[in-house]
């Protein structure tokens, strides 16, 4: 049972922890702290969805309708983009880009953005619906692999969004700000690139 659980733990982190379009978000608007407890959420509960989806079987029937696995990669394609753009523009401004008013995005505008760059990507339906299910469903205790894996994404979206808080004095400057949404812009443009070309 502890054995599940802690290779659940594991596992959920292994595949959670790498930087992509979610985290930078998440990292983000810890930093600006702008409606970091709703973004946590929002993140931590869809992954807890995904993660229970998967376990339940979810994942056979989205690997055998491989429309669906495509239509959310063009999406994802097209959100990313554009968010990618508009971080390497609001670079340009950097004086715009102070923690205490570098983000004035309403909490709904917000959300949906969290809700977009978790949903919209197809990673999230490989790596946890699909490879997460497949490993917990390998596993003497499915249910208690799962509660580990969702305890993982709980820690570390907790950890990410409030725990910026720690880096802000060293990122709260213009420069800081700018360096960091064009990093982000980057990001996004890569992860945007890549699926577009089917990785």
């Amino acid at each position: 049972m502890l054995t599940s659980a802690v290779t659940g733990l594991l596992t959920g982190l292994a595949l959670i922890v790498a930087i992509g379009a979610q985290n930078a978000f998440v990292l983000r608007q810890g930093l600006a702290r702008r409606h970091v407890g709703p973004v946590v959420a929002v993140c931590a509960l869809s992954d807890l969805l995904l993660i229970v989806a998967g376990v339940s079987g979810i994942g056979a029937v989205v690997d055998n309708a491989g429309w669906v696995i495509d239509l959310v990669r063009w999406a994802g394609v097209a959100f990313l983009a554009w968010y990618g753009v508009s971080s390497l523009l609001r670079a340009r401004h950097p004086m715009a880009l102070e923690a205490a008013r570098g983000d004035t995005a309403t909490l709904a505008a917000t959300v949906v953005k969290a809700l977009a760059l978790t949903w919209l990507n197809p990673h999230v339906y490989l790596d946890t619906v699909l490879l997460l299910g497949s490993i917990a469903n390998t596993d003497d205790k499915p249910w208690w692999f799962a509660a580990g894996a969702c305890t993982a994404s709980i820690v570390w979206f907790t950890g990410l969004g409030f725990g910026a808080r720690l880096a802000h004095r060293r990122l709260s400057t213009p420069r800081a700000w700018q360096v960091l949404d064009v990093l982000i812009g980057i990001t996004m443009l890569a992860i945007a690139l890549s699926l577009a070309l089917g990785g």
